[in-house]
C-alpha cells in the first residue's frame, strides 16, 4: 500500500515520531522503531535486509536506491506501506514485534513497499483506477524474491493470496474500501494504546461532522459563484 502525496513533505507529527526512535544507518539506509522493543525491531529488520542481500542483490539494490527510510512503527492501515512524504516503508510494530512473523516476511513486505517507492520514483502514483494494477505489480516482486528462500510456503501462498485480491477489475482498492479500511485500522490502532471506546466514537464523530461541514460550505461557495 502507498500513502500520502508526493508534494507534501514531513508533517510535524513524523518530525517528532522521527527523532524520538531508536534508529541506526544499515549499508546508508535509515532504520528506526518507535515500537516497545525497538532494538528487537531494529535487529529484525536488519536480519531481513541481510537475508534481501544475500539471496536478491538486484532487490537490495533497488531498495537502498529507492528508499530512504525503513520505519517500525504503528500502522493502521496495514501490515506496512510506503509513505513519499518522508520516502519510507513503514512497518507495524505489533506485527515485527509478533512471535509469528518470519524475518522473510519481513523482507518480502520491504521488498514490496520498495516497489511502490520505485513506481512513484518513475511517475506511476497511487491512483484508484491504477491501484490493482501496482499491488500486482508489487506482489510479484515479492514472489519473485520469496522463489529464492527455502521453507517458505505459508508467505508464497499469502502473497498469491494478494494477487488474487488485487485481480482485474478488483474493488478492494477502491477509495471508499480503503476509507473503510482506514478507519478500522485506526480504531484498532486506538484500542491497542488503551482509549477507551466512547473516545473512539467521539473522536469518529467529530471528524465527520467536520468533514460534513466542509463539504456543506463548499456546496454554498459553488452556489454563490
Amino acid at each position: 500500500m502507498s500513502r500520502g502525496s508526493p508534494a507534501t513533505g514531513p508533517s510535524l507529527i513524523d518530525r517528532i515520531g522521527l527523532w524520538m526512535s531508536k534508529s541506526r544507518v544499515v549499508d546508508g539506509l535509515w532504520i528506526g522503531s518507535l515500537s516497545d522493543d525497538p532494538e528487537r525491531a531494529l535487529q529484525r529488520v536488519e536480519a531481513a535486509l541481510r537475508l534481501i542481500e544475500r539471496f536478491a542483490p538486484l532487490h537490495y539494490r533497488r531498495i537502498k536506491k529507492s528508499l530512504f527510510r525503513i520505519w517500525v512503527q504503528l500502522v493502521p492501515h496495514g501490515a506496512g506501506c510506503y509513505q513519499h512524504s518522508i520516502n519510507a516503508c513503514l512497518l507495524d510494530a505489533r506485527v515485527v514485534d509478533s512471535e509469528s512473523t518470519t524475518v522473510e516476511w519481513i523482507a518480502s513486505a520491504i521488498v514490496h513497499e520498495a516497489t511502490h517507492a520505485r513506481l512513484e520514483n518513475w511517475g506511476i502514483h497511487y491512483y484508484e483506477a491504477v491501484r490493482p494494477r501496482i499491488e500486482r505489480i508489487c506482489a510479484r516482486r515479492e514472489l519473485d524474491f520469496a522463489r529464492r528462500l527455502s521453507g517458505v510456503d505459508a508467505l508464497r501462498e499469502e502473497i498469491a493470496w494478494r494477487l488474487d485480491w488485487s485481480r482485474e477489475g478488483s474493488t478492494h482498492y477502491t477509495d471508499q474500501n480503503m476509507s473503510q479500511s482506514m478507519d478500522q485500522g485506526i480504531a484498532q490502532t486506538l484500542r491497542h494504546l488503551g482509549t477507551p471506546e466512547w473516545l473512539i466514537t467521539l473522536m469518529f464523530r467529530v471528524r465527520d461532522l467536520r468533514v460534513g461541514f466542509r463539504r456543506f460550505t463548499r456546496r454554498i461557495a459553488g452556489a454563490l459563484e
